[in-house]
């Protein structure tokens, strides 16, 4: 391959624009004429702190959060939000109600039993994950404080196409990769968060959306670093935040602007993905596993008829500049994650490998 960049269809960390690497190439040891890089900066710096200011707005802007919200730029990925969740806002009844629909929803379900009582509202593990359960499957408890669901899994290839209807009773929602890939009704959801190196930026920064009424209310024994209130006074600079990824972030939403914006980039990836589900289903060798209605558009998940032909497809497709093809060791397969970042291009090209690995065998 020399120099020459792969088409990267891993399920995170994630391929990145280039555009935005170019940039970030170009001023990684000046920035700005400020004389150091972004990775030197002082987070108390005038020169970082409008990078700051100007990645949060922005992001409040393409994402359209409302009044009464406030954007977290912090650190730990989704999975320390698994415990900050339930230590946040599990306090008002000790109570919640958990949607399993994957690997990382039931982590957080188990690691929120530490904290109270927790009720499996739905859970697909009777199918292995191969469907979203529809909202009359929901089993809901009123008194929950909140409910939690996953809306994409990675690891099984499904992705909920509807905001659960909780009457009243807070969402909480990971959005780690789908996020900035719809448009969202950010008032419906007392908490969103998301880890950042599939849709957003780098490993490191976890972004988290908090309805300003729900923070307050943590554990007594929260740690320091998890409460929302702490973080929310100290504007994510309790300490110092990821400050190298939070400047990728804007430049990725710059990048997300061009593309008009999260409706924009909706109808792309909508694009993207359909092709690859045409081309599967119409093949003799290779089927989705998914449900058609809970098929995701950023990972889709396939296999052949044989773990010997899975992997000789997936040896070709390296040698051919496909990588990461791989599904996760859990289910085996295949599996194209192909987030906002992964060109249109790469895709086409991917169907065509795919479509010449059907006819020759």
């Amino acid at each position: 391959m020399g120099n020459q960049r792969v088409y990267n269809f891993s399920a995170g960390p994630s391929m990145l624009p280039l555009e935005v690497l170019e940039r970030a190439g170009a001023e990684i040891t000046n920035y700005q004429g400020s004389g150091m890089s972004v990775m030197e900066m002082s987070h108390r710096s005038k020169v970082f702190q409008k990078i700051f200011d100007e990645t949060q707005a922005k992001f409040r802007k393409l994402l359209g959060v409302p009044e009464g919200y406030k954007i977290l730029f912090l650190q730990g990925g989704a999975s320390t939000q698994f415990s900050a969740v339930p230590l946040n806002l599990i306090s008002r009844t000790g109570r919640a109600d958990y949607a399993v629909t994957g690997n990382f929803s039931n982590i957080a379900y188990k690691e929120a039993k530490k904290y109270g009582t927790i009720s499996l509202a739905a859970s697909s593990a009777d199918r292995n994950h191969t469907y979203i359960p529809a909202q009359d499957q929901l089993k809901l408890d009123p008194t929950a404080s909140y409910f939690y669901y996953c809306a994409n899994n990675t690891i099984y290839g499904t992705e909920w196409q509807y905001v659960p209807e909780t009457q009243g009773v807070p969402l909480v929602c990971d959005m780690s990769s789908d996020i900035l890939s719809r448009p969202v009704d950010v008032s419906r959801y007392g908490v969103i968060f998301a880890g950042a190196q599939k849709n957003m930026a780098p490993a490191g920064l976890t972004v988290v959306i908090v309805k300003e009424e729900l923070a307050g209310a943590e554990l007594p024994y929260t740690p320091l670093m998890l409460g929302y209130k702490t973080m929310i006074e100290k504007d994510s600079m309790y300490n110092t935040p990821p400050c190298w990824c939070i400047y990728i972030l804007g430049l990725v939403l710059d990048w997300l602007e061009g593309q008009g914006g999260v409706p924009g980039m909706e109808k792309i990836k909508h694009g993207k993905a359909q092709m690859l589900y045409d081309v599967i289903d119409s093949s003799r060798l290779f089927n989705c596993p998914v449900e058609p209605g809970s098929r995701s558009d950023m990972n889709v998940a396939f296999r052949s008829v044989s773990e010997e032909l899975d992997a000789k497809f997936v040896s070709e497709a390296t040698a051919a500049g496909f990588t990461n093809l791989k599904g996760h060791r859990s289910v085996g397969g295949m599996r194209a994650s192909i987030y906002n970042a992964m060109p249109l291009e790469g895709v086409e090209k991917l169907v065509d490998f795919i479509k010449a690995f059907d006819a020759n065998h």
